[in-house]
């Protein structure tokens, strides 16, 4: 049997890179995906691409910086699929500058996203995860939270923040049967990564044992085997995921 059969999950930022990859894997794996992303275009096409591979996957449409957002596609996933067992908070974004240089615009939009998003999706899917007695959440933290990176001070307070919340709510939850980790993956081969000058990415391969950026399927893993009854007695921890990175 597959290790998620008959599961329910969300992905939020499920349309592109990690998230999407975290999707497939799913999947894969027998659980049925409800994807939470602001990209329609791309969610959409995901969601039809799986459906017509067999698999079970819709696309929501889902803000989640806004609790309003969040909670009608928390209801849109109940109706359409009877429960939620799993919670993949990856969505994020960088508005990347250096302290002197950062707006309030730019800490407010990542903040707002990268932290406020990961409580308000908790939030509303906690409820129906402790009235089941069940439930994975897993939040996308960083290796930059735990050693910091020049021009991301919004970025890595956010993820800071994500791994606090994590080991909080591993505590408050637990009764309920509800185990809640956090990811930190290193540098990733993504679209968003894309944009970092090559003489930078050059840079981050060296500084990593494994010689190499890691892929989306590297932390697709992760967020799998953490949401598998493998890991049932697993809470409150942050896994890296980095190739061994060294700052």
């Amino acid at each position: 049997m597959s290790r998620l059969s008959n599961k329910v999950a969300i992905i939020t930022g499920g349309a592109n890179g990690i998230g999407k990859s975290t999707a497939e894997k799913f999947m894969a794996e027998g659980a049925a995906v409800a994807i939470w992303d602001v990209a329609e275009e791309q969610g959409q096409h995901l969601a039809k691409a799986s459906q017509e591979k067999g698999f079970q996957c819709q696309f929501f449409k889902t803000d989640t910086s806004s609790p309003e957002s969040v909670q009608q596609s928390t209801e849109a996933v109940i109706d359409t699929f009877g429960k939620i067992d799993i919670l993949i908070n990856n969505a994020g974004i960088t508005r990347d500058a250096s302290m002197k240089k950062m707006s309030m615009h730019q800490w407010q939009q990542v903040i707002d996203v990268n932290l406020t998003g990961v409580f308000n999706c908790v939030k509303a899917v906690f409820p129906h995860m402790a009235e089941q007695k069940s439930g994975r959440i897993i939040n996308a933290a960083s290796v930059v939270a735990l050693y910091g990176n020049f021009g991301q001070t919004n970025y890595v307070a956010a993820k800071a923040g994500v791994i606090g919340m994590t080991k909080t709510w591993a505590r408050e939850f637990g009764r309920k049967g509800i185990t809640v980790n956090a990811i930190a993956p290193g540098f990733i081969a993504t679209d968003m990564v894309g944009t970092v000058p090559q003489e930078v990415l050059d840079g981050m391969v060296n500084r990593t044992p494994m010689g190499r950026l890691g892929q989306p399927e590297d932390i697709a893993n992760g967020y799998v085997f953490l949401a598998s009854d493998e890991a049932a007695f697993i809470t409150g921890t942050t896994l890296s995921i980095d190739g061994g990175l060294v700052f």
